[in-house]
């Protein structure tokens, strides 16, 4: 015969059974309602505006008005314009390849300069700014205060035949009459840099910030030296800043177009963003710049997968 103790533990056991599944139950819902507003956000805001360039990609064109005709209907998607955009890439007569080429070009010098740059300037505001810390975040941050175009319109006045570039050159009796933006790629190289590096030194930033000082004190107990240390130890922490913050600048660079128009402006120097851009601006081509569009997304979506991957390795290796 069990005892009055048994019984009530035995009871208990399954009320705690239940009120631990109300609680998850409740968390559940909890969670639910949170997220709700950024998932009806992310609904209006992406998901059918990308629905939309679907039907555009899918659609057919009015000859009339050469205005393109969304077809919302997937079962009556034309492959016409997948056809167009492919023979644009990959015909005879195709023009885009190239430029999809200098597109990837262009990102992985800007990517590499920006990090090449970032990285020192990121290292030395985590390790060695000290009690100045705020004012360099703060001079890192500030241009984030003014708007991408006015940045890019404040470097054609730097660098525009009688700018503040060519005077200088021209005080240190060097050539002072270089035409910068007379469609040359590394000025659109060195625009992009300009325009995406805060993201990034932000990121790796706030990674550095966050290695534990007692592992590096640990590689120096070791009898690790300065470069050792960094090398062997610092690099490698670093190593998921550096991916998140290459992914940040590296996403938005292959589709810009803004930079190579205000800095260039030249064929010789278009990126694939200015073919969408002028494919999108050009009636009978809308289409067309809906399907490359959704190209340029399926590019894109590699590295953000590989990302992912990577992180979940990373979050498995820590645990």
């Amino acid at each position: 015969m069990s005892s009055p103790a048994a019984t009530r533990v035995a009871d208990q056991r399954p009320r705690s059974r239940r009120n631990r599944q109300a609680k998850v139950q409740h968390n559940r819902v909890f969670f639910m309602i949170l997220a709700a507003p950024g998932i009806i956000w992310l609904a209006v805001l992406f998901l059918v505006p990308f629905y939309d360039v679907l039907a555009i990609a899918g659609g057919r064109l009015n000859f009339l008005t050469e205005a393109p005709v969304a077809v919302y209907n997937p079962l009556h998607w034309s492959h016409a314009n997948l056809v167009d955009t492919w023979r644009d890439i990959f015909g005879v007569t195709g023009f885009e390849l190239p430029i999809i080429w200098r597109t990837l070009w262009y990102t992985a010098v800007a990517s590499g300069l920006c990090l090449l740059i970032g990285y020192p300037a990121a290292y030395f505001v985590a390790r060695f700014a000290g009690r100045r810390k705020a004012i360099f975040l703060v001079l890192l941050i500030a241009p984030f205060w003014i708007s991408y175009m006015m940045r890019m319109l404040a470097w054609i006045g730097l660098l525009q035949t009688n700018g503040y570039l060519n005077k200088v050159l021209s005080f240190l009796g060097l050539p002072g009459q270089t035409d910068w933006l007379g469609g040359h790629w590394y000025t659109v190289v060195l625009g992009l840099v300009y325009g995406y590096i805060p993201y990034l030194i932000l990121v790796l930033y706030a990674g550095l910030d966050r290695i534990d000082g007692s592992l590096l004190e640990a590689g120096r107990d070791l009898g690790l030296g300065r470069a050792t240390t960094f090398v062997k130890v610092t690099m490698p922490l670093s190593r998921q800043p550096i991916l998140t913050g290459l992914l940040i600048t590296v996403l938005p660079m292959l589709g810009d177009y803004f930079t190579n128009q205000l800095l260039s402006g030249t064929p010789g120097t278009a990126m694939i963003g200015n073919v969408i851009d002028n494919q999108l601006g050009t009636n009978g081509f809308e289409g067309q710049g809906a399907v490359l569009s959704m190209l340029l997304l399926a590019i894109l979506v590699v590295p953000m997968v590989y990302y992912v991957l990577a992180t979940a390795r990373s979050a498995r290796e820590a645990s």
